[in-house]
């Protein structure tokens, strides 16, 4: 059953998320500007932290419990909490009403779970943004992460967006659903196979002939692009929501 969307708010949150904060800032202030475009309203709590995803995918559930705990309070008003990630919106919108299931904030976690949503996926059902495009011709592929496609069922809404921009050329991937190796501290635990999984992802990149590989979440972007410049390559990692900003946005 597909999801049932609001109109469009006045207001809106803006969850970050650590790896934007941290990294990939550009992606993150990118996102946002998409947003006041339309007419809305951003919030960005000060107060926001991690999602609890890496203590949630290593058994670690007490921790993973008492930060969903924290981001509970971190967003009180009843408007959408919008993430440039659909790892980690995945996290709050399936795992966190696991997580405090049968405790005082199970409520308050589907209602905040309810009101979530991955960028392109509030882009395009929400406030169904017609995009014109600004920039040279220029040939692009588009990885969808695991937790984006699995969690969020997010996988035409990004590619929605590309093939509204006259000048890309959307070139798919011949295996787009693999994982690239990243999955937070798998990358970690398991270097060797990792490895081999984008080296992959890198060589299916390379072959479908575009210079840019997009995608909606930065794990995924540090293990390509990382791979893409060790290897010297003519493809370069970019975040969806700059990659959409730099088209649309005239100085």
């Amino acid at each position: 059953m597909g999801r049932n969307y609001p109109k469009k708010p006045k207001e809106v949150y803006f969850f970050a998320t650590c790896l934007v904060e941290l990294f990939y800032p550009e992606a993150g202030l990118c996102g946002m500007q998409l947003l006041q475009r339309e007419g809305v309203r951003v919030v960005y709590p000060k107060n926001q932290t991690c999602c609890g995803q890496p203590a949630y995918s290593n058994g670690r559930l007490e921790e993973a419990r008492a930060m969903a705990i924290q981001q509970l309070s971190v967003f009180p008003e009843d408007w959408p909490v919008v993430l440039p990630s659909g790892s980690c919106a995945g996290m709050i919108r399936k795992h966190y009403p696991e997580l405090l299931a049968g405790t005082p904030y199970e409520v308050q976690a589907h209602q905040l779970a309810n009101r979530t949503f991955e960028l392109t996926e509030f882009l395009v059902h929400v406030l169904n943004v017609e995009l014109t495009d600004q920039g040279q011709p220029v040939s692009v592929t588009w990885h969808g992460s695991c937790h984006s496609q699995r969690e969020m069922g997010v996988v035409d809404e990004p590619k929605h967006l590309l093939n509204q921009l006259t000048g890309v050329t959307l070139s798919p991937l011949q295996r787009e659903k693999e994982c690239c190796g990243f999955g937070g501290t798998f990358a970690v635990r398991r270097p060797e196979l990792s490895e081999a999984m984008v080296a992959d992802k890198v060589k299916d990149a390379e072959s479908t002939g575009a210079t840019k590989l997009v995608s909606g979440d930065c794990g995924c972007l540090m293990n390509i692009d990382g791979h893409l410049k060790h290897t010297q390559s003519r493809v370069s990692g970019t975040h969806i929501a700059e990659f959409l900003w730099e088209r649309t946005h005239a100085e």
